[in-house]
């Protein structure tokens, strides 16, 4: 039986890309239709149409194999080394700075989403034997006690 609600989730999920595939085709967006899948599935559990529920277990195997639909890209890249013949150095040069910069951006927002770095030092404890929570944590601990609630 877990075995049908997993392909009945993942059937969910490649719905609600095929949705987006559509839209961009019939509006004749800029952006993949897989991405606009994404936004209306981003949309649909922000509303609460689709509970977590109804795809967890589905996106959760997805998520598992991830790694194998790298494969063919990679293959693809291994056929045409000719591109990349006397680069190495570009190269190396490219990935460590592209790096670099995931990381900042990453960092900076979710220090953005967090509340800032200077989130801890405008709160004050409210007595002396309960420890300083920062905004971070008390917007944690109240998607916790939503949770429980759904």
């Amino acid at each position: 039986m877990k075995f049908v609600k997993i392909i009945v989730q993942i059937m969910l999920l490649y719905v609600i890309y095929l949705a987006g595939s559509y839209l961009q085709e019939w509006l004749s967006l800029p952006i993949p239709g897989s991405i606009i899948g994404l936004l209306l599935l981003f949309i649909m559990l922000l509303c609460r149409v689709i509970p977590v529920s109804w795809i967890e277990s589905g996106s959760t195997i997805i998520l598992f194999y991830l790694p194998l639909f790298f494969i063919p890209a990679t293959v693809g890249v291994m056929n045409h080394l000719d591109l990349f013949a006397g680069k190495g150095l570009l190269l190396v040069v490219v990935v460590i700075v592209s790096t670099i910069l995931t990381i900042a951006v990453a960092g900076h927002v979710s220090q953005w989403l967090a509340g800032g770095p200077g989130a801890r030092k405008t709160e004050q404890p409210t007595g002396k034997d309960e420890p300083r929570q920062t905004a971070a944590s008390r917007n944690a601990v109240q998607y916790r006690e939503k949770e429980t609630r759904i």
